[in-house]
């Protein structure tokens, strides 16, 4: 684990590789929490978080289902929908600071009642059907970037 200074640091001078997840629920709805933190600070978004060094895509795929979702999903049921790239003019420090990620975003089906919901993260959640999630424009616009993707994945 970075201590504070150090992962400043790497913001302000890298790209955090992390993984976003597309959970959608039997209604074919998608999972979207309101973040406490910025960047992307009070806006609906898909849970998620970044990778560690030395943690490989599935270790960290499973910390971070549990941690955002209460329950373990291992990568190789999830659907790779691509790579993003994700450019804040802020940071989890400062609104001085921008913050650029590239995100594996990752789609899942899970049953809502398999879900035990954290609020570290997220101060509340909704399930949204994919025409919700396009128009809301209170959902950021990085949790719409992969729907393309998703969309040809649901019809598969």
């Amino acid at each position: 684990m970075l201590l504070e200074k150090d992962f400043k640091q790497l913001i302000k001078n890298a790209p955090l590789f992390a993984i976003d997840l597309v959970i959608v629920n039997e209604q074919e709805q998608i999972l979207v929490g309101r973040r406490k933190n910025a960047p992307a600070k009070d806006f609906w978004f898909v849970p998620g978080g970044r990778v560690y060094k030395n943690e490989s895509q599935e270790e960290a795929f499973e910390r971070i289902s549990k941690a955002e979702l209460g329950c373990v999903i291992q990568r190789h049921r999830a659907q790779l929908l691509g790579l993003f790239d994700h450019f804040y003019d802020d940071s989890f420090f400062s609104s001085d600071i921008s913050t650029h990620y590239i995100n594996a975003t990752h789609a899942f089906r899970l049953t809502s009642e398999k879900l035990s919901l954290p609020l570290e993260q997220h101060n509340d959640y909704r399930w949204l059907s994919i025409q919700e999630l396009t128009e809301d424009s209170q959902v950021h616009s990085f949790s719409k970037i992969f729907l393309p993707n998703l969309k040809a994945w649901l019809k598969q």
